[in-house]
């Protein structure tokens, strides 16, 4: 048998099986009981009869069998009425109830002592139970034989009810024990349900930890699970922290040996490049490490309506003097659950490229869809051809030698994007230029009035 992986069911079929089998046994006990108390009941009514029909046989003067005061009742008087009685002398002859009419009941096999009781066929073929036996009267050589039957009709009737009424009884204790275990499990297991939705909130960013009243059971578990949490938030600013002091540790050299090639002669061209190629992996590796790292914790989110805009003031001065005009609008109540650091990084990027190639205005806008936030950034600029688009998030790849950079922007972006679960999408704006498209995963939360 191949059980459930829900515990809640493998339980309440347990509890079920087991409470058909205990059940079971004790319907089959006490009915049994039952059947045998009316049974013997019967069979003492019926051995009254027999007594009442024996005390009531005699001799005559002349020695013959009478029976004087024999048991009476309407249904020894009706014509197979159910009730008989018959006495048979040593001599074959027979004297019966009125009943019988002009039948007789089967006579016992053999000489026997004491009362006999056993089942017979009655003149119509009905069941009857009969008890008999064998008197021996004053002055007779030989006993005589005395019997006495009665229908088994009503008492069969009898016992079906009895045990429909037990089969029925039974069967309600029984689903209502089931379906207290169930109610029982159900509720037993309430804690649970609350600690796999408190982690479902972890993940999604809208709790730190459980912090949740739990039985004594689960309280060890749930404090673990805290533990754990705490333990691994620990572990990631450890290693945020390592990649900063890393970044910092190599960025110096780097820009100290570019700086010295860039001063030699003319010769060490292939070596400045392959410098610059160092450092443009570097920053690439190093921040696809603090990424990955940041990952792991759950409980980062932040706005991107509220970075963007922080974004744009920064950009404004920044290119005060093309006279950009940077639009920024959307829902401020859009979640993502991504740090605001990265989300900074993704968004500083996006909208620096689209301010380099604007001609007179960026817009950005934050929607919510369904379970994702979409930031769009769009440009009046020159665009980008459809062939080339993909081609732009490798790393490295610049349209443009001419502009000062590394070519690592759009990679970064598309890279972080991935490490949180969302995506970076190139197409072409409605004036012409290019539009970026970062969908993220979050919640969209209504907005205060």
């Amino acid at each position: 048998m191949r059980w459930p992986r829900s515990l809640a069911l493998r339980l309440a079929l347990a509890a079920g099986l087991w409470v058909a089998v205990g059940l079971g046994a004790a319907a089959w006990f006490v009915t049994g009981v039952a059947v045998r108390g009316v049974e013997g009941a019967f069979d003492a009514r019926l051995s009254g009869l027999l007594d009442a029909a024996v005390a009531a046989t005699a001799t005559d003067a002349e020695g013959r069998i009478v029976v004087a005061r024999a048991p009476a009742g309407a249904d020894f008087e009706r014509p197979f009425g159910g009730a008989y009685w018959q006495v048979t002398a040593p001599d074959g002859s027979v004297t019966t109830s009125r009943s019988l009419w002009d039948q007789a009941l089967p006579a016992a096999a053999g000489g026997h002592d004491g009362v006999l009781l056993r089942d017979v066929a009655g003149p119509r073929g009905e069941r009857l139970r009969l008890a008999e036996r064998d008197l021996l009267l004053p002055g007779a050589a030989a006993p005589v034989h005395v019997g006495v039957a009665l229908s088994r009709a009503e008492t069969e009737a009898e016992i079906g009810r009895l045990r429909t009424l037990l089969l029925l009884t039974f069967a309600v204790v029984g689903l209502g024990l089931v379906a207290g275990v169930v109610g029982t499990v159900v509720a037993g297991l309430a804690p649970l349900r609350r600690v796999r939705s408190a982690l479902a909130e972890i993940r999604d960013g809208r709790r730190e930890r459980l912090g949740i009243a739990a039985p004594s059971e689960i309280a060890p578990l749930v404090a673990e699970v805290d533990a754990l949490i705490a333990a691994n938030r620990a572990t990631v600013e450890r290693a945020r922290s390592h990649v900063g002091n890393l970044a910092h540790a190599l960025k110096t050299p780097l820009a100290v040996l570019r700086n010295a090639l860039d001063r030699a002669s003319p010769d060490i061209v292939a070596a400045r490049a392959e410098a610059s190629a160092l450092e443009r992996l570097v920053h690439h590796h190093l921040a696809r490490a603090r990424v990955a790292a940041l990952a792991s914790s759950s409980a980062a989110e932040s706005s991107p309506r509220a970075i963007a805009d922080d974004v744009a003031r920064a950009l404004r001065r920044l290119f005060e003097e093309r006279g950009l005009v940077i639009e920024v609008r959307g829902d401020p109540g859009a979640r993502v659950r991504v740090d605001p650091q990265d989300l900074a990084e993704m968004l500083g990027n996006l909208m620096e490229n689209a301010c380099r190639w604007a001609r007179q205005r960026v817009g950005v806008t934050v929607a919510a869809e369904g379970k994702l936030v979409v930031v769009t950034i769009a440009d009046d600029g020159p665009g980008l051809p459809e062939g080339v688009r993909d081609a732009v998030l490798g790393r490295g790849v610049r349209l443009d030698e001419r502009e000062a950079g590394s070519g690592l922007g759009l990679a970064i972006v598309a890279d972080l994007a991935s490490l949180h679960g969302g995506s970076l999408e190139l197409g072409r704006a409605g004036e012409g230029g290019l539009l970026a498209a970062l969908r993220l995963p979050g919640h969209a939360a209504l907005a205060a009035s």
